[in-house]
């Protein structure tokens, strides 16, 4: 499977925009610290200030006692009030660059959040994947948002906002990547056990990279040769794998787990919990509940021989 090397990786943050739609959101978190950096000032002078002018005298006269001030009390409640107003306007101007209308169009992607992992289908293709979101660059994009169980949340920082994805509701989010890279992001609600291992990589490329890349992944699972491939293949069958989970060409029609058709070819597994290669594949198949406590995948008892035959097989689905 193809894959682009040397990608250079962006870690979350939103002052690290790579996108039109998360340089908006940066410029009105910037335009929110700076008035709440100011605001700050402003009171730490107004009491050093206040504690030094009117600090205790020698002379023991009375202060003069001051009952109003209109113009004070105009300006402290005009001021806070244009500011509110105007950061009101400008996040109604930035939602309505970032949010796309509903229903107006086909989304390129569409994402559903499972617990805990991302199933991830892209409509004008048979490309199916998991937890790694591939994405053309220089390209606006709709993503369609949905969610399998119970809410979850999508976000990458660096690319656009933050959107819920509410069981039963569908929502939306423009995204148009302005570099190639790998960007992190994580579901920002708590979704249960795994919540905090329910991680998501971007991976942007060129149009052309991505064309091959969704052409490759569009196409069924290629034939398994090796002999200890094949063995995995049947107890893949046998063990009621395929009840759960989906590979394309094959007898395996499950949709409670990720698809697995060209399970090889991604980086990561398991929400981002551990590279994929081999060894880390075989502890999965072991103990599942020891590597993810809370995953929906059942422990089965294979010996060490079953595993490794497993492990073969799903390491050829490339």
């Amino acid at each position: 499977m193809y894959f682009p090397l040397q990608m250079f990786i962006y870690f979350q943050s939103i002052f690290n925009s790579f996108s039109p739609q998360s340089e908006k959101i940066r410029s009105i978190t910037n335009g929110f610290i700076i008035a709440a950096c100011f605001i700050l000032l402003l009171v730490i002078f107004l009491t050093i200030y206040i504690l030094v002018k009117f600090r205790a005298k020698t002379n023991k006269h009375e202060p003069k006692e001051i009952t109003s001030n209109r113009k004070l009390e105009i300006l402290m409640v005009t001021g806070p009030f244009i500011l509110v107003l105007f950061f009101f306007f400008w996040s109604i101007k930035i939602m309505n660059a970032v949010l796309p209308e509903r229903h107006k169009e086909t989304p390129d992607v569409v994402i559903t959040g499972h617990q805990w992992w991302w199933e991830i289908s892209y409509p004008s293709s048979k490309s199916i994947t998991s937890n790694e979101l591939h994405l053309p660059v220089g390209k606006k994009l709709l993503l369609q948002l949905n969610s399998a169980d119970v809410i979850h949340s999508w976000w990458v920082p660096s690319l656009a906002g933050k959107m819920d994805m509410i069981p039963g509701t569908t929502n939306y989010l423009w995204m148009t990547l302005s570099k190639p890279g790998i960007y992190e992001g994580a579901c920002s609600e708590f979704c249960g056990q795994q919540h905090a291992w329910m991680r998501i990589r971007v991976i942007g490329e060129s149009p052309e990279d991505f064309n091959q890349w969704v052409i490759i992944n569009a196409r069924n699972a290629l034939p398994i040769l090796d002999s200890k491939a094949l063995a995995g293949e049947t107890l893949f069958k046998k063990a009621t794998c395929s009840s759960c989970h989906s590979i394309r060409g094959t007898d395996a029609k499950g949709i409670a787990g990720p698809d697995l058709t060209h399970f090889a070819s991604r980086k990561m597994i398991l929400g981002g919990i551990l590279e994929n290669n081999p060894k880390n594949v075989f502890d999965w198949l072991t103990d599942p509940q020891k590597i993810k406590p809370g995953a929906h995948m059942p422990r089965f008892i294979f010996n060490r021989d079953s595993i490794s035959a497993l492990t073969a097989y799903l390491e050829q689905l490339k």
